[in-house]
């Protein structure tokens, strides 16, 4: 049974379970990103941006071959891809369908209009929501893998809707 320090061989069997399920989950995200903003006008992470499409390939495919010799990190980093690749999803069609310029035109609007601090205080709230069930599961999992490192990834996400969230409107305001 893996505990949270263990780690692979790369070659492994179960190195390459790991690999396999980091690059399901890191391929989502990139596809879901692409599929919002091809363009990466409307990316919210600024390091992602400057890498660009290329760039960000390549980041990905060294990151899930040296992530998958860590299971604790490998199952982490796949929960928050998943859950950040659903959001990106959640309104890639308003994206896609509107076009990226349009689109951050049309969101500067409605942030325009909405009640000043409110945006912010709904994204920091989604993000201390997400957060508090991850902090939930790793708090009970009595430090078994696999709750523990999902509660790990569910926390990553609220910390990355936080951060993120954060830079994005602060940039549509300034």
């Amino acid at each position: 049974m893996l505990s949270l320090d263990d780690f692979l061989l790369p070659g492994s069997t179960l190195w390459w379970v790991f690999l396999a399920m980091l690059t399901i989950a890191r391929g989502l995200d990139l596809l879901s990103t692409y599929i919002a903003t091809p363009n990466l006008r409307l990316e919210g992470n600024p390091v992602a941006r400057w890498l660009g499409w290329r760039g960000g390939l390549i980041t990905n495919l060294i990151l899930v071959l040296l992530f998958a010799t860590w299971p604790l990190l490998a199952i982490s980093l796949t929960t928050t891809s998943l859950l950040v690749a659903a959001r990106n999803l959640q309104s890639a069609w308003v994206m896609r369908s509107l076009g990226e310029v349009r689109y951050r035109l049309w969101m500067s609007d409605r942030l325009a209009e909405a009640p000043r601090g409110l945006p912010l205080l709904c994204f920091l709230g989604e993000a201390v929501l997400f957060g508090s069930v991850g902090l939930g599961l790793m708090a009970f999992s009595e430090e078994r893998l696999i709750p523990f490192a999902v509660g790990m990834g569910i926390c990553g996400y609220g910390v990355a809707v936080a951060v993120f969230t954060s830079l994005s409107l602060w940039r549509a305001t300034h």
